[in-house]
């Protein structure tokens, strides 16, 4: 009779070799997947998981946890597992996967559109764009949150939105147009110091060639927009994916109909707004006012 391995319940907290599952994806079929592939690579070389947990270095609890689906493991656990499983590669090769799985489905599906866009639109009335904000800028809004995230997820969100910022390398550059609110760029999130770094990162921004920045100034009296925030991707097959959070709630549309109506309302904004050079000389004079 095969001996029955029993959990054992160690404290897994000093290890930091792996991933929670996303707040609130329940849908992660590659994690489990990844776990499963992990357990039949180790019983198939003869090792129980207190044996095996200790040729990686790690507690038995991560190893139950990472093959059950509940973890996700970093790119040293697999590396780790690769050369202790004599893998040759295969286990090493999740790390990917691996590392996409650990942020929420909704981003995971947005940077892969921002991956793939030829051309990005956005209009925000409320927050800057993610793709403008600093490290910093980020932080101090997801701290500000409430309900309150935990610690550990504010780092999964910053980490996730830096991640999105890749868009500003790719070759050929994709066309980035921003309007942006003035109250915006107005209110000091994160204090002094944080929103000066914020306004050098929009002037920093604001001169690459693929870039246009525009702001939607406060004295406007006729604004196409007063709906809220519009954002979209086209692609190059065609194809454009929009979205308007007040009109459609935050589900995508890719209706050709729906999309017209965002493309005539975000046309008429960026008509409405001041043009790239008036916009980044405001940017400056906000600076300078700081």
């Amino acid at each position: 009779m095969a001996v029955q391995e029993v959990e054992v319940m160690q404290s897994d907290s000093s290890d930091d070799s792996s991933w929670p599952l996303a707040p609130g994806d329940d849908d992660q079929p590659s994690v489990v997947l990844v776990g499963r592939q992990l357990k039949l690579w180790r019983t198939a070389a003869g090792l129980r998981v207190p044996d095996f947990a200790k040729s990686m270095g790690y507690s038995a609890d991560l190893v139950y946890k990472i093959e059950r689906g509940a973890r996700i493991p970093r790119p040293d656990y697999l590396d780790k597992a690769d050369r202790v499983l004599n893998a040759g590669g295969k286990i090493a090769a999740m790390a990917e996967d691996m590392e996409s799985a650990r942020y929420p489905k909704k981003v995971r599906d947005l940077k892969r559109w921002e991956d793939e866009a030829v051309e990005l639109g956005s209009y925000e009335n409320h927050n800057l764009h993610g793709l403008l904000q600093t490290e910093e800028h980020m932080r101090a809004l997801y701290e500000m949150r409430r309900p309150a995230y935990t610690s550990e997820e504010v780092d999964l969100r910053v980490s996730a939105r830096m991640t999105r910022r890749s868009i500003f390398d790719r070759t050929p550059a994709p066309a980035l147009t921003f309007v942006q609110e003035e109250v915006t760029l107005r209110r000091p999130i994160g204090g002094r110091m944080v929103h000066q770094r914020q306004l050098e990162r929009l002037l920093e921004v604001g001169q690459l060639r693929n870039v246009e920045i525009q702001v939607m100034p406060t004295n406007r009296d006729d604004h196409a927009s007063m709906d809220g925030r519009i954002q979209l991707l086209k692609f190059g097959d065609g194809s454009i994916v929009g979205h308007s959070m007040s009109q459609y709630g935050s589900r995508p549309v890719e209706d050709p109909k729906l999309i017209q109506v965002l493309e005539l309302r975000y046309g008429i904004i960026r008509a409405q707004a001041l043009t790239p050079r008036e916009s980044l000389a405001f940017v400056e004079k906000l600076l300078g006012e700081t």
